[in-house]
């Protein structure tokens, strides 16, 4: 790597970077001053990966001997690998714009800034200007990050490549230069945040992380995912999906019937989906205002809702959501401005004020806080966070990616329990516990009351098969608390080409009109149409049982559900499930009634709910056998396949390992086996690789990160 260029200087040989290292000053108190780069890698606590050269050497540039780097008057910085040892150096002149010259440029590396830490997020960029700065916004938003800087950019790929064996990689790009990063990158285990403008634009211009990621032009792609396809349907033929009840929703010319009946139509999808989204978005109006009864009458609870449909690819949630929810993103959207606009001023001020007097102002002025009533991303630490340190209390995690919550590392690490009856008390009375480390010194609070948290979640069969089926989630009463729901698709059913369809014009649909005023109305209530305490809180409102009739109603109901729980029962086997049904109708009557303009709940309201709530325990139900039960052989394959894998924590394994010890033994059989891994490859769930005589199987990825 190395030669004497001074028989009296150190000498190191090709495995010298340890040696050239030892051989420069360890500390950077004697790094040339006044140099930007230098000076704002010390700044950000990465002075430890920088070095001074003591003496002069000259170094071969890799492989390319005739290459040959001189350090006089230079600066080394050490390039890590994927696992966070000295790989390489990138030598620069201090005060210059000459490039940075890298030693090894076929070595995979990358200057870290950051601690390369695997619960952090690893941003990879392709100039040390821009790694700094991103590391400075997303650090100053309070996020955990790693910066992974390529200092020669033509190596980005392949730095990006090496990193993701470890750990997912995220890149940034914006969507006119989207191509040039995600084509390379295809396949390889990346995260991809497409934006209309650049990442740092955004944030000049006072955006987080959350309001780029919220933005509904962002796109963000799984470029691992993306590699693999469609992902293909395996499963025999099963039973059609239950009737949904659109009576539920009133009569027709009732504003939320209408609705219901005008979103169906123009987002072509199944009543079910029309139905949970706009139970999503009721509840994530209503909850800051009401609580709902118990059926004794004397006891509230909140009416935050869980809800969980499936839904393939392209199924319309998406455009559904813009429908129910259109009002609140645009409520959130004003109020985002008005926020802006008060720290602007906030800011002006503060730093007008006397240092003497500052103290005292700040206790006077406290900071404006941002109202946040809904979120597409997220995790549950950051929920849980966020209201502890009285960001929020009202809010709700809406995402068409139910991979997020339910397959993310809140619910599978060591953790997942506590984080699972946190969920539970957060639904049932609107608090939670929560015993936090030393190190969250910011957070001061270690329980809160009065939150309210609406999840909102649809996702692909293989992404929801596996939580239905997990043991933690359903034993601990997290999974009997949603509302479900498993539509058919409408797969050869949409039609877009007929007049109708092509001078459809939503916006001006008057029972869409309707239903977005009385939205705003919610939203933005008159003064004196809700009770605030002294400093400007709501307080929530208990709805009471118009009568007694409305009371035995829910009554009735509870125990209706609890007859069915006997031996031979039709809720034998769903007991936690049947026992939260009565609670998911009172809030879902609580909602109704209150979006209609009533504060008393009527036995009528406590009817159209329940029928709500005896869709979704016979969905639930529907459901259950589909992953197990009955599987066909291409099911019990990729179920053995991802069992296998993850007990030997691997993402593939040798093709004669599988044909050897697949059960049942059955499916050993040469001409078993061949057919049916043939048709788990065609549908997109695995890859057979040859490599000469040796084949291999490769299991897609997500089906592994899903268990």
């Amino acid at each position: 790597m190395m030669n004497n260029a001074d028989k009296k200087k150190p000498q190191a040989d090709d495995k010298g970077l340890n040696t050239l290292l030892g051989s420069t000053k360890q500390t950077t108190a004697d790094i040339i001053a006044n140099d930007e780069i230098t000076n704002s890698l010390i700044a950000l606590g990465q002075g430890d990966k920088l070095r001074q050269f003591g003496d002069t050497f000259t170094i071969h540039n890799g492989n390319r001997k005739s290459d040959i780097i001189s350090t006089a008057g230079k600066v080394a910085m050490i390039l890590s690998d994927n696992l966070h040892q000295p790989a390489n150096i990138g030598i620069y002149t201090p005060n210059s714009d000459e490039p940075i010259e890298v030693t090894d440029p076929s070595q995979p590396s990358a200057f870290v800034i950051g601690s390369l830490s695997l619960d952090s997020d690893w941003y990879a960029v392709k100039s040390l200007t821009e790694g700094i700065e991103l590391y400075r916004q997303l650090t100053s938003q309070g996020l955990n990050v790693t910066i992974l800087v390529s200092i020669n950019p033509f190596h980005f790929n392949n730095m990006v490549k090496h990193f993701a064996e470890v750990k997912q990689v995220i890149v940034t790009t914006t969507i006119d230069k989207k191509d040039e990063i995600t084509k390379p990158l295809l396949g390889v285990n990346v995260k991809a945040i497409i934006t209309t403008f650049d990442l740092m634009l955004s944030f000049d211009n006072y955006q987080t992380l959350d309001d780029v990621l919220n933005d509904p032009d962002t796109i963000i792609k799984d470029l691992l995912a993306d590699a693999w396809g469609q992902l293909g349907d395996i499963a025999d033929q099963h039973s059609k999906a239950t009737p949904y009840p659109v009576e539920a929703w009133g009569n027709e010319g009732e504003i939320l019937r209408d609705a219901l009946t005008a979103i169906i139509y123009h987002s072509q999808v199944q009543p079910a989906m029309a139905g949970q989204c706009i139970l999503g978005a009721c509840a994530t109006t209503n909850q800051q205002y009401i609580n709902a009864p118990y059926a004794l009458g004397d006891k509230f609870m909140p009416v935050s809702l869980f809800l969980l449909t499936e839904g393939d690819s392209g199924s319309g949630k998406s455009r559904t959501v813009g429908f129910t929810h259109k009002e609140l993103f645009n409520y959130q959207n004003d109020k985002r401005k008005e926020y802006r606009l008060l720290l602007d001023e906030w800011l002006a001020q503060k730093a007008s004020m006397p240092k003497k007097d500052l103290e005292l102002w700040l206790l006077e002025n406290p900071k404006p806080k941002q109202t946040i009533l809904l979120v597409k991303s997220g995790t549950i630490q950051g929920f849980l966070d966020n209201m502890l340190i009285g960001n929020t209390t009202d809010i709700a995690w809406s995402t068409a990616e139910a991979a997020l919550f339910l397959s993310g590392h809140s619910l599978t690490s060591d953790t997942a329990k506590s984080n699972i009856s946190q969920l539970c008390d957060i639904w049932s009375d609107g608090s939670f516990d929560r015993l936090l480390s030393p190190r969250y010194d910011t957070i001061e609070q270690n329980s809160m009351n009065g939150v309210r948290f609406t999840l909102d979640l649809q996702g692909q069969p293989p992404v929801i098969a596996p939580a239905l089926n997990d043991e933690a989630m359903n034993g601990q009463g997290l999974l009997p608390r949603f509302l479900f729901a498993f539509p058919d698709n409408m797969n050869g059913q949409i039609v877009y080409n007929t007049d109708e369809r092509l001078d459809a014009k939503p916006d001006n649909d008057p029972r869409l009109q309707a239903y977005w005023q009385r939205c705003r109305t919610l939203l933005d209530p008159i003064a004196d149409s809700v009770d605030k305490d002294s400093e400007g809180n709501i307080i929530r409102f208990n709805m009471p049982f118009k009568d007694r009739k409305a009371r035995k109603a829910l009554a009735n109901y509870q125990t209706d559900k609890e007859s069915q729980l006997c031996k031979g029962g039709k809720l034998e086997k769903y007991a936690s499930y049947a026992r939260r049904l009565h609670e998911n109708a009172s809030r879902i009557a609580s909602i109704l009634a209150y979006f209609d303009g009533r504060r008393v709940i009527s036995a009528d309201d406590i009817h159209r709910a329940s029928l709500l709530t005896d869709y979704s325990i016979s969905e639930r139900m529907r459901y259950t056998d589909k992953p197990q039960a009955g599987d066909n052989d291409a099911q019990k394959l990729i179920s053995w396949l991802v069992n296998y894998c993850n007990r030997q924590s691997v993402k593939q394994l040798a093709y004669s390992t599988a044909q050897s010890k697949v059960t049942p033994k059955h499916l050993r059989q040469k001409h078993n086996f061949e057919l049916i891994a043939e048709v788990l490859e065609s549908e997109g769930y695995i890859k057979i690789i040859t490599n000469g005589r040796a084949r291999t199987i490769q299991v897609r990825p997500e089906l592994l990160e899903a268990r």
